[in-house]
This record gives C-alpha cells, structure tokens and sequence, in this order.
C-alpha cells in the first residue's frame, strides 16, 4: 500500500537535512576532539524521507564513523579485516596517522577526494 513522502537527497554534511536523527557519538578512547566534518555524529543522511524519517547514511571518512578525532600526533588504531597467511580473513587493528585531511566529494558523499 501506497504512503506518503518526501523524499530529500543530501549532498554531504553541509545539507540542510545532513543530520536530521543522526545521534551524537558519545566519545570512546582517547580521542581529543569532535570531528569538522560531521560535528560528533560520526555519519551522515544521504537520503531522508521527512515523513517516515527512514533514510540511507554514509560513514564520515575524517573519524572513520567515530565523531571523535585526534587532534595531536598519536596513529589512530582501527578494526580492519585481512587476510591470514592461511587465506581465510582475520580482525586486524590497521593504524592511521592523525593528521589525515578529507575533503568529502559532493558528488560521491562518504568517498574521500585524493
């Protein structure tokens, strides 16, 4: 059965519905600072229906879904997968220095510009 909606495409966190019922992460770790990016919420709507509130989310490349940056020179750990010398796949930590800059691809949201 048919409902009703209204649909909205985002085009990145600088959308006016961006962050429409996305929660703000609560901060884990030692990380220093709220992300630029996504203001603590660690994603971002890329598509929000504003009747339902159902939408689609993209992860924020800056904090990798975290909200939280480092703001000094530490590596930031983050869980990744690879693949064991047996061949089958195995939880990894894969770290990545602080200082990485995204700029976020209106055209692609959540995929970084290199």
């Amino acid at each position: 059965m048919p409902h009703a909606s209204n649909i909205v495409f985002c085009d990145g966190p600088d959308s006016p519905h961006a962050f429409d019922v996305v929660p703000l992460q609560p901060r884990n770790g030692s990380l220093d600072a709220m992300c630029p990016v996504c203001k603590g919420r660690g994603q971002w709507n890329t598509e929000i229906d504003l009747v339902s509130f159902r939408c689609k989310r993209t992860a924020c490349d800056r904090c990798h879904g975290a909200g939280w940056v480092e703001t000094g020179t530490d590596p930031i750990g983050l869980p990744d997968i690879e693949v064991s010398p047996g061949g089958y796949p195995r939880w990894t930590i894969r770290f990545e220095p602080a200082d990485t800059e995204v700029e976020v691809d209106p055209a692609q949201p959540g995929l970084a510009k290199t």
